[in-house]
C-alpha cells in the first residue's frame, strides 16, 4: 500500500489529475490517496497558496502528485514553496522523441537535472519604485549535491556524458561556484565524459544538436528555461513530465502549468501527468509498471488516432487516458 498525496491545484490541474487517478486505479497496485489544496483558488478560500495542512500531508506521504497552479499576484509560488518544504532539490525533466509526433529529430533522448532550491528562485526580492533587486543564491553544498545527482542519474540511465550549463563568464562568483562544484564532483566519476557550456550557447545547441546530449545539469532558472525549450523539440509541454527528488521525498508534476485558457474544456493532454506518475512509480521501485505506462503512452501517441488538440487531434482528456489504460490492461 502506497500513501500518495494528491494536490490537484487549479486550472487544468484538476482535469489531468482526474485522468491520472483513473489510470492509477486500474493498476495492480494498492494506493491510499489523501488530498490537499494549493494554488490560486486555495488562496481565495484560505488566504494562502500553500496551507500548512497540505505541507504536513505531503511530508507524511510516500510520494506526492501535483497537478498545476495558477499564479497568484503578490503571493509566492505554491509549487516552488512545496519543493523547498519537502527539500526535493533535484528537478528531473526527461526529453524524448515520440513516433507520430512532429519532433525536430527522432533520436532525442536526454534529461535535464535542475537545482531546485536556490538560484533566482530563492524568491528574495526587495527595492522601491525606482529599483528592484532579486538575490541569486548559489551555494557549494547545493551545487555539489545537484551535480552528484546528475552523475548518478547518468549511470542509472546507462549513459556516459554529463553537461554542465552556466554563465560563469558574466556571473563569475555564483556560476563560478556552480561550475567549480561540477568539476569537483566529476573527479569521483572518471568513467563519465564531462563538458560545460554557457547557457546562451546551450540554448542554440539544443536546437542544432540535441541528439548529442545525455544528462544536462544546471541551476534553477537556466534549467527551467532550457526544459521548456527542450519540450518544444519533441511535441510540446503536453508530453513533458517531471520529478522532484530529495533524500526523503518525491514530488511529481507535469510542467505545462494551469492553462486557464482551456480549463474546464476537458481537452488538456493527460500524457505529461501520466508520465509524471510513471516517474513516481519508478521512484517507488515499481520499475516494471513504470515502464509499462511509458510504453502504453508511446503506443497511443504513435497510433495517431486518439489525440488531444495540442497534438492536432480532437479527442478529450479522458479519451486519451482510456486509450492508454486499454494498452495497459
Amino acid at each position: 500500500m502506497y500513501d500518495i498525496a494528491i494536490i490537484s491545484g487549479d486550472g487544468i490541474g484538476r482535469e489531468v489529475m482526474d485522468a491520472c487517478e483513473y489510470m492509477l486505479d486500474k493498476l495492480d497496485l494498492e494506493f491510499r490517496f489523501t488530498y490537499g489544496e494549493a494554488g490560486f483558488e486555495c488562496f481565495n478560500k484560505n488566504g494562502t497558496t500553500l496551507p500548512d495542512e497540505t505541507i504536513k500531508m505531503a511530508n507524511k506521504s510516500d510520494a506526492v502528485l501535483f497537478g498545476a497552479s495558477t499564479s497568484t499576484p503578490g503571493e509566492p509560488s505554491p509549487i516552488i514553496n512545496l519543493r523547498k518544504e519537502l527539500n526535493v532539490y533535484a528537478n528531473i525533466r526527461p526529453i524524448k522523441s515520440y513516433k507520430g509526433v512532429n519532433c525536430i529529430r527522432d533520436d532525442i533522448n536526454f534529461v535535464i537535472v535542475r537545482e531546485n532550491t536556490e538560484g533566482l528562485y530563492s524568491q528574495v526580492e526587495y527595492g522601491d519604485c525606482d529599483k528592484m533587486i532579486a538575490e541569486r543564491h548559489i551555494t557549494r553544498n547545493a551545487s555539489e549535491r545537484i551535480s552528484k545527482a546528475a552523475f548518478n542519474l547518468c549511470i542509472k540511465r546507462g549513459e556516459n556524458k554529463v553537461t554542465c550549463v552556466h554563465k560563469s563568464n558574466v556571473l563569475k562568483k555564483t556560476d563560478g561556484v556552480f561550475k567549480e562544484s561540477f568539476y569537483k564532483i566529476a573527479k569521483d566519476y572518471p568513467q563519465i565524459t564531462t563538458e560545460d557550456y554557457y547557457v546562451d550557447a546551450m540554448a542554440m545547441y539544443l536546437l542544432t544538436q540535441p541528439q548529442n546530449f545525455d544528462v544536462i545539469v544546471s541551476s534553477n532558472l537556466f534549467g527551467d528555461i532550457l526544459s521548456d525549450e527542450s519540450a518544444g523539440l519533441v511535441g510540446g509541454l503536453g508530453l513533458a513530465p517531471s520529478g522532484n527528488i530529495g533524500a526523503h521525498n518525491g514530488l511529481f508534476e507535469p510542467v505545462h502549468g494551469s492553462a486557464p485558457d482551456i480549463a474546464g474544456k476537458h481537452i488538456a493532454n493527460p500524457c505529461s501527468m501520466i508520465l509524471s506518475a510513471s516517474m513516481m512509480l519508478d521512484y517507488l521501485g515499481e520499475w516494471e509498471i513504470s515502464n509499462d505506462i511509458k510504453s502504453a503512452v508511446e503506443k497511443v501517441i504513435a497510433d495517431c488516432k486518439i489525440r488531444t488538440p495540442d497534438l492536432g487531434g480532437d479527442a478529450c482528456t479522458m479519451d486519451v487516458t482510456k486509450a492508454i489504460v486499454k494498452e495497459l490492461i
